[in-house]
């Protein structure tokens, strides 16, 4: 009980700390490892202090690969844990607004080169989407939710949003899909108390190559992608029933 809000106290201004740290970066004088240091260690920091414990299945994803990752979303716990799972790949998320919007962390977020979306404009969420692309085209390896939101029934996924295959696609990586369970349990939206019994699971899928799909036929790689998912997102709920 002590750790579960021991965590709950100390994110916050742990969160503001490493936040400064990375405002103080020179981003043009940085090398990648100066540039990705405070992310990772925010990361690392904050699975630490909440106590869970992660089994990750890495698949095929070599350490140092360029890609696209796209993968569920229950909690806010998914951001430090994919930090930690996914170190060696030079991750950015693709992110909401409103998070950009927080006093020194929103700052901190599009200093680190996360990508802001606001998804009430389409033609703003269009062009977050093409800074996105030239984001990935530096050597980052976006990782985008395509549910669109934190998903509350952990039965199975959400609904997918039609922009993370666009921005797969664009970029042109292979295509890395994921998925996470029990961090919805762990720490689920609007939980301020969280509960670090139940085991994080990652799972890496097979890689997609996106030239298998043409921009034109975004829907039915959306279709494939999700009915892949959830598949594997069931089999590993099923590794806790």
């Amino acid at each position: 009980m002590f750790k579960r809000i021991f965590f709950t106290i100390l994110l916050v201004p742990v969160t503001i700390w490493y936040s400064l740290k990375m405002l103080g970066v020179n981003k043009d004088e940085a090398t990648p490892e100066e540039y990705d240091r405070w992310g990772l260690k925010w990361g690392a920091a904050a699975v630490a202090l909440s106590g869970v414990t992660i089994d990750a299945d890495m698949g095929e994803i070599k350490p140092g690969g360029h890609y696209v990752f796209i993968g569920n979303h229950q909690s806010n716990l998914d951001i430090p844990v994919l930090f930690k799972v996914l170190k060696d790949n030079r991750i950015r998320f693709v992110a909401k607004k409103s998070l950009f919007e927080i006093p020194i962390y929103g700052k901190a977020l599009a200093h680190a080169g996360h990508i802001c979306v606001d998804r009430d404009n389409r033609r703003a969420a269009m062009e977050s989407l093409n800074q996105a692309v030239e984001v990935a085209k530096e050597g980052i390896s976006p990782v985008i939710f395509p549910e669109g939101t934190r998903n509350t029934h952990l039965e199975d996924l959400m609904e997918f949003k039609i922009g993370a295959m666009i921005l797969a696609l664009k970029c042109g990586l292979p295509v890395v899909p994921f998925v996470m369970t029990n961090t919805g349990r762990i720490m689920g939206k609007g939980d301020f108390i969280i509960d670090n019994r139940p085991v994080v699971r990652f799972k890496a899928l097979p890689v997609i190559d996106p030239s298998r799909y043409t921009l034109k036929e975004r829907e039915r790689f959306k279709d494939d992608l999700r009915e892949m998912m959830s598949a594997a997102y069931r089999e590993l709920l099923a590794k806790d029933a």
